[in-house]
């Protein structure tokens, strides 16, 4: 199966962005910093300060998507709860900037961030529930990790329809309807 193997390509991927987005933040910090100037008349240290806490924050980030994609590639199960919102998430983000990529960097970039995006949305759609089951076929038969996609789901059978349900002819209603219990009120005083 490809599970496994877009999980693993998509956590290296990940960390490495993690790894990649904070480093370049932090030295946009260490640049705005050293060089003491103003933008728009901005205090250079809130502006140094603030790219070096978007480093942290973004590198975490990226971090945690990645994380919860190599839960993935090591359990071979599909992402639950807030795992599945930080891939939706990161794929997302990697759609916005893709966008932003093509006018401010190029096609290359571009292309890069439609890669990711598909591989994390690919991610997503190989571990399909079928009618609600999820990991049910995996704890029902012995416990296996590997069954939650279709191929493990309990083929479900049609009920049988019933004799009398076939042959019972719908009942007509000869009966009036019953008058009013109860005289309608007046509206006027």
């Amino acid at each position: 199966m490809v599970r496994r193997p877009v999980a693993w390509i998509v956590t290296v991927i990940l960390f490495g962005e993690a790894f990649g987005i904070a480093a370049l933040n932090w030295f946009m910090g260490v640049v705005v910093d050293r060089q003491d100037m103003s933008l728009a008349g901005l205090d250079p240290d809130r502006m140094s300060m603030s790219a070096k806490a978007g480093a942290v924050v973004f590198g975490l980030y990226f971090a945690l998507c990645g994380l919860v994609a190599l839960l993935v590639a090591v359990r071979d199960r599909q992402p639950a709860g807030l795992g599945r919102v930080l891939l939706i998430s990161v794929a997302v983000v990697h759609a916005l900037l893709g966008a932003v990529a093509w006018g401010l960097v190029g096609w290359k970039a571009f292309l890069f961030m439609v890669v990711v995006l598909a591989l994390v949305v690919l991610l997503l759609m190989t571990y399909d529930r079928v009618d609600g089951a999820g990991d049910a076929g995996a704890e029902t038969d012995g416990g296996d990790a590997g069954g939650s996609g279709p191929e493990h789901a309990p083929e479900l059978e049609p009920e049988p329809e019933l004799e009398s349900e076939r042959e019972q002819e719908p009942v007509k209603n000869d009966t009036p309807p019953a008058e009013q219990l109860t005289p309608p009120a007046s509206t006027t005083p």
